[in-house]
């Protein structure tokens, strides 16, 4: 018997069917994989389920009781625990503070703190969750705050745990380490729902894979029964590039030039320790390194958003050092920030508006200080048409959108500046393998018509697969530089976890103001 099921869900927004008559099940101490586009339903489903939403149609039975789950709360009682993709925590307070929240132990009503870091303590040693129960939230890195959603659920009581795209904002360590969490926590009994896009974490993880499309669920298979080939062709009903030919780049001139770069972090503490390094126009200059090591700080500091201690930046000739972001814009410089909620949208604007943001007051869009309504329409419809944004209407809020199409949403505004710099930081973070070939065609093609790019991203293969130089950052510095042509996983992997500070670099790899000849290191066994 499932401990959850769901069947002939219906769930309609204002324009679009969002689940149509979609049935899924999900049997004890197992992983289901729920796969599927952005936009196909797939977090509306599990937001029913959790009672985030209510549904339009359809019935919910856990453990083979029909049951009406109108909130949260009612879920919980069920047993039913999720974690979302942007993670709900209180960062000023400690972990055993988030975890108990709303769930306080109390004697003679006041809050049993001994009792609750007790408890916190007992479930994550049950479960294999190591975390410091007295550490700040705020302090942690992103890896142990979804650690402590995990332990959250735990303690409410959750068997059935419902992930939400839970690798998207992970390091390559930081992923593996969560699966070993999950296939521990499936050991104890626990029922896994896993909403993501990614192919390989399916092929690696689940015990059974339920596809998506349109709101509708298109297929069901296991992954020794197909591949990533046939999972991308379920979810896009076509066959998808997995990995995009890149040809070979002709650079030209320097267009953006770092040198010396010293920035503070939040903190105080220097976050970046004399970064040098040069984009040409026609080439990607992808930033390889674990979360953490300055390429935020870097990013923040070219675009205006964090004003450098020391050193240069120069754009073409023109110092841009301490320009504001509008100054940075006006300069020919796009930036995809790596927080679209926190820098690259407003939430509670339309589409339009959110896809002239920053040169809203500008022509077309506006003459005397009056905004052409038209005019901003007329480039928000024709975006979001190149750009696949799914919507039924331009003035539709960004807020209602699926994560997919808010990072398409900031693409489509930023590539449509023609920028002669982009700053592209975690471009295909939460887009599905057909949006990712768009978007990494996208970048060739902007890289080929002469634009320079930098990329960012924390995922290494997109970083090997589109650039033609890969600069890898630890500790705040630039550690070495690889040709894309003499690049491989073990090599930056080298580096990316130390290796600079711990010996001499592996054999073909360029350590940043080292000479060539450093004899090579012991393998990595596994490192990456």
């Amino acid at each position: 018997m499932p401990v959850l099921e769901l069947r002939e869900i219906t769930k309609v927004f204002p324009g679009v069917i969002a689940n149509d008559r979609v049935s899924l099940a999900l049997e004890r101490g197992e992983i289901v994989a729920l796969l599927g586009e952005n936009g196909a339903g797939k977090s509306t489903l599990m937001n029913v389920a959790y009672g985030l939403l209510s549904d339009d149609g359809g019935e919910i039975l856990v453990d083979g009781k029909p049951v009406r789950i109108r909130s949260p709360r009612d879920a919980i009682a069920l047993g039913i625990g999720m974690v979302h993709q942007h993670f709900m925590l209180v960062a000023p307070l400690t972990v055993t503070e988030n975890i108990i929240l709303g769930h306080e132990p109390a004697r003679l009503g006041i809050i049993d703190r001994p009792k609750a870091r007790a408890r916190v303590v007992e479930i994550s040693a049950q479960y294999g969750l190591k975390v410091d129960p007295d550490a700040v939230v705020g302090g942690l890195s992103v890896g142990m705050q979804q650690r402590v959603e995990i332990l959250k659920a735990l303690y409410q009581g959750a068997r059935i745990l419902i992930l939400d795209e839970p690798t998207a904002v992970l390091s390559p360590q930081e992923v593996r380490e969560l699966f070993g969490v999950i296939r521990s926590l499936v050991t104890a009994g626990l029922s896994v729902v896993l909403i993501t896009h990614k192919l390989d974490e399916v092929m690696g993880a689940a015990d059974r894979v339920v596809v998506m499309r349109d709101g509708k669920v298109v297929g069901e298979t296991t992954p020794s029964q197909t591949d990533q080939i046939g999972l991308a062709r379920m979810m896009v009903g076509r066959d998808v590039v997995l990995s995009v030919e890149k040809g070979e780049s002709h650079a030209g001139e320097p267009r953006l030039t770092i040198t010396d770069l010293q920035v503070p972090g939040e903190r105080g503490l220097e976050a970046l320790k004399g970064v040098s390094l040069t984009v040409r126009s026609g080439e990607i200059v992808g930033i390889a390194g674990v979360d953490g090591n300055g390429q935020t700080e870097l990013v923040e500091a070219i675009v205006g958003l964090r004003r450098p201690s020391g050193g240069s930046i120069d754009l073409k000739g023109r110092d841009i050092t301490h320009a504001a972001p509008r100054e940075t814009i006006h300069a020919g410089v796009s930036h995809v920030p790596e927080d679209r909620h926190r820098r690259g949208l407003v939430l509670e604007f339309d589409l339009a508006e959110n896809l002239v943001l920053g040169d809203h007051r500008d022509a077309p869009y506006a003459s005397h200080g009056i905004t052409d309504a038209q005019a901003i329409s007329e480039t928000a419809r024709q975006r979001i048409k190149d750009y696949d944004v799914r919507t039924p209407s331009e003035h539709v809020l960004a807020g209602a959108l699926s994560g997919g199409n808010q990072q398409k949403l900031v693409l489509a505004r930023e590539l449509g500046r023609e920028p002669g710099v982009l700053i592209a930081a975690q471009p295909t973070r939460g887009l599905d393998v057909g949006a990712i070939e768009f978007v990494h065609r996208r970048l060739l093609a902007e890289r080929d018509s002469g634009t320079a790019i930098l990329l960012v991203s924390m995922e290494l293969e997109e970083v090997m697969t589109l650039s033609d130089r890969i600069l890898v950052m630890y500790g705040g510095q630039v550690v070495a530089e690889f040709d894309s042509a003499d690049a491989d996983e073990e090599r930056i992997g080298y580096y990316m976890t130390g290796g600079k500070v711990a010996g001499a670099a592996p054999a073909g790899a360029q350590p940043a103001g080292t000479p060539d000849s450093a004899p090579p290191a012991p393998p990595m066994g596994g490192a990456l």
